[in-house]
């Protein structure tokens, strides 16, 4: 039985998205812009998903705007604002503990000349909604904050910390990175006072290659790709129909059990961290102000690329930090103050509803053969 706890580095295809994904690829091939009955189709079908997120995040539709992933998503947000807003206010306020999505676009806007404030989790591990509110001033354009780790599941004050901004500095653009939330935290942008907004498909049982953004009316972003005029000219090139139409079909099989899911996996990681809690040498670097749908622990005395392949080697499936660094250091367990031991040895195990009790006792009982078998 193959066990697969990387949730967060991507989660298999539903039925529902392969088979939107198919119809359009076999049926509704044309191209959204050709004005024939093909392309007539295609148009509609991205203006349904379109519909659908938007319903999802209590959105305006034409907010809605498809791009290639969260990581396009994210750099035509932070560089599109920029551009837009920051020549008279070139301060930019962020977290150390972003997406690499996120982090790089930061020092790529630093090395252009703009101020960059990177706040820290402080002496408990926590990035605080006045720790962020008080970093910015007049000449801040732009805050950018994740909604949900994606290493350890901390769930940063992004509502709480956007009220405020808005309140004191209305003019300053709001985004959030909201990857690991959508879909598994509830939310409304309206409520978030977030005039942007990252999504990402293949983190919610969609296909690769597809990502959304909300940009609230009247926002405006510097162009970053140039062609025709798709997506009304924000982002140019020709829609992925088949992939937008999996999310969309993702979005849709998700919808109206976000609670009851949510409830579930909490469930899962609660039986999880007790199990693992009866292992000596095992912390859970995740606490209860952190997402159920991610765990970080640390198995102390076994590098994180041991204990991945010897639990691979038995069909089970995690991940030693972010995919996105390819297994190398990221430094957010250093930021969240993991010493270098505990880091060193530190596991990502994120959930999905689909995840079982079953599941999770075979893995706590392999991470304590483990560390008998590999500390002899």
């Amino acid at each position: 039985m193959s066990i697969y706890l990387d949730n967060a580095a991507t989660t298999k295809p539903c039925r529902e998205a392969v088979k939107a994904v198919t119809d359009c690829m076999t049926e509704n091939y044309g191209n959204p812009s050709s004005l024939h009955t093909k392309g007539l189709n295609a148009q509609l079908a991205v203006d349904n998903v379109r519909k659908i997120i938007a319903r999802a995040i209590a959105a305006d539709p034409a907010c809605i705007y498809f791009t290639s992933g969260a990581t396009e998503s994210n750099n035509l947000a932070v560089i599109g604002a920029a551009g837009a807003y920051g020549k008279r206010k070139p301060k930019i306020v962020t977290t150390s503990i972003e997406h690499a999505s996120i982090k790089r676009t930061m020092d790529h806007l630093e090395e252009k000349g703009y101020e960059i404030v990177r706040i820290s989790p402080d002496r408990n591990g926590q990035i605080t909604h006045e720790q962020i509110i008080n970093a910015v001033d007049e000449k801040t354009c732009l805050v950018s904050i994740m909604m949900v780790n994606n290493e350890t599941g901390y769930i940063l004050p992004v509502r709480r910390a956007f009220y405020g901004i808005k309140k004191m500095f209305p003019q300053c653009i709001t985004h959030t990175d909201a990857v690991q939330g959508f879909m598994k935290i509830p939310f409304k942008v309206s409520e978030l006072n977030a005039d942007i907004v990252s999504l990402s498909g293949h983190k919610i049982h969609a296909g690769k290659g597809v990502g959304a953004l909300y940009l609230k009316k009247g926002i405006r972003l510097e162009q970053r790709i140039f062609g025709g005029s798709q997506e009304k000219g924000i982002r140019s090139g020709t829609e992925n129909v088949p992939m937008i139409a999996g999310m969309g079909a993702a979005v849709k099989a998700l919808c109206g059990n976000i609670n009851q899911r949510y409830e579930k996996v909490q469930k899962l990681k609660n039986m999880l961290c007790q199990r693992l809690s009866e292992i000596e040498g095992v912390y859970i670097n995740s606490g209860e102000e952190c997402s159920p749908y991610i765990v970080n622990i640390s198995v102390t005395g076994i590098r994180s690329e041991i204990m991945l392949h010897y639990l691979e080697e038995r069909d089970i499936y995690v991940s030693s930090g972010s995919a996105c660094s390819k297994g190398a250091k990221s430094g957010i367990l250093t930021e969240f103050g993991l010493n270098d031991r505990l880091a060193d040895s530190a596991l990502r195990i994120s959930l999905c509803s689909e995840n079982t009790v079953q599941e999770l006792r075979i893995l706590a009982e392999n991470i304590e053969y483990a560390k008998e078998r590999l500390l002899k």
